[in-house]
């Protein structure tokens, strides 16, 4: 009971109440118990408003480390696209570029677990090939798997598996699995995939010849920020939510994951049950529902971080663009005018006018409907991912994006699908996203299954 008192006092209590009864069940009068949990109340509210608090200060780092992230992205691309003989100059471009993308994945994570715990994920179920969400799930890992001289087997039924799921969630667990694996396995070691149809689920599983899970922490491996015990050194790194994150995306799917392992030292096995999809559902081919874009060859850029927007126009216009750029809303308008762009990447989070407001404007002017409006933007939350569509966005992409994603959307056919234009929940960074097609995918190491 929420009381008020005439001092204006404000306070609350829990009230409980029974009769009192004599020997032969007449009520004689009644008895009433009264606590004051005024300060566990206000502490309960302290506690939710500093969980509201951490989940906007996660967004907020997120914008503020990826808007860094985007110009040394474009660096090491542009650095790719200059004929050095120097190798070691290569060397240090692919470090950057490991490093620049394994950021943003931890980053993509964090904020995923946070999305999670508040139910802010929604999926975008349909018929995926298993083999597809595989094949980008190996890609994704592929660094960490050679890096370690790993040899990693993937092994499939001869008839197609088809599951039903949301394809960048799905691939988002397979990754995780795998990292999971590459992570606690030794240099030489093994990782196995293999898959199999078990009545309406399909089953998936990854096992590992590497330092294995104690019992003591085997019940707990799921636990949000669980991990064995380590040294100062730190040599298996993480966060430990990734794990958590496969847990709670199998069970949006109304699927489950499970650990298993003999023991330190012993290996261990994950073993993850996802809905299989009706015999009648099959997985869209690429060209089904997709519009083919024209070939766009003048490019808007708009940022008011001149290290975002300068190194995004000197990549594109060795790409062959034409580009312009534009550091704020009313230049960005001006600019559209008398550039007649085929395409505007636009950030957000510009000062004064934002990103929005201008998307709008833009599709005001006489050709403003004639553009192809790309949000680039740190924010990758669904709110955002809407309000840009009900902007007149065409697409949303988070940053740090992958540059030769943006050179996909921006390029003619294979054009985007219905489902690669407004992702389940944000289109971030390289093989997370990626719809990667291949025929076959036999059981053999991953150097020869490229």
């Amino acid at each position: 009971m929420e009381i008020h008192l005439p001092s204006g006092r404000q306070w609350f209590a829990e009230v409980a109440g029974a009769p009192l009864r004599d020997p032969h069940g007449k009520v004689i009068g009644g008895v009433a118990v009264i606590v004051d949990v005024t300060a566990r109340r206000r502490a309960e509210e302290a506690l939710r408003d500093a969980d509201r608090r951490k989940d906007e200060f996660l967004a907020m780092l997120a914008h503020e480390l990826r808007n860094p992230l985007t110009p040394i992205r474009n660096a090491v691309e542009i650095m790719g696209k200059i004929d050095v003989a120097d190798a070691r100059l290569n060397w240090v471009r692919e470090i950057i570029d490991q490093q620049v993308t394994h950021l943003a994945h931890l980053v993509d994570d964090l904020l995923d677990v946070s999305r999670i715990v508040r139910r802010k994920i929604r999926l975008r179920r349909e018929a995926v090939d298993l083999t597809t969400a595989i094949r980008a799930a190996v890609d994704a890992v592929q660094t960490a798997v050679e890096r370690k001289a790993l040899s990693l087997a993937v092994q499939l039924p001869v008839t197609p598996l088809t599951l039903d799921a949301d394809p960048v969630r799905l691939t988002q667990i397979l990754v995780n699995l795998l990292d999971n694996a590459a992570k606690f396995t030794p240099e030489g070691g093994h990782i196995d995939l293999t898959a199999r149809s078990v009545g309406q689920e399909v089953e998936i599983r990854v096992q590992d010849d590497g330092c294995g899970i104690d019992a003591a922490l085997l019940p707990h491996v799921f636990d949000l920020f669980q991990q064995g015990e380590e040294g100062l050194d730190r040599a298996s790194g993480g966060l430990g939510i990734g794990l958590t994150l496969v847990q709670r995306l199998a069970a949006l799917h109304g699927g489950s994951v499970e650990a298993a392992s003999a023991g330190a030292g012993r290996g261990a096995t994950f073993t993850l049950r996802l809905p299989a999809a009706s015999a009648a559902a099959r997985p869209l081919s690429p060209a089904e529902g997709a519009t083919a874009p024209a070939t766009h060859k003048r490019v808007l850029v708009v940022d008011d971080d001149a290290s975002v927007a300068d190194s995004t126009a000197l990549w594109l216009a060795m790409e062959g663009y034409e580009i312009r750029v534009a550091r704020s809303g009313p230049a960005a308008i001006a600019e559209a005018v008398a550039f007649q762009p085929d395409v505007v990447l636009l950030d957000i989070g510009l000062a004064g006018m934002d990103g929005y407001e201008v998307a709008r404007r833009l599709r005001a002017l006489p050709r403003g409907n004639a553009m192809f409006l790309v949000a680039a933007t740190g924010y990758g939350d669904q709110e955002a991912a809407a309000r840009s569509r009900a902007a007149g966005f065409d697409h949303h992409l988070v940053k740090p994006f992958d540059p030769r994603r943006l050179l996909t959307l921006l390029a003619p056919p294979p054009a985007r699908t219905a489902s690669e234009a407004w992702p389940s929940e944000i289109d971030s960074e390289g093989a997370i996203g990626s719809r990667t097609e291949f025929n076959a995918f036999e059981t053999r190491p991953l150097n020869d299954c490229r």
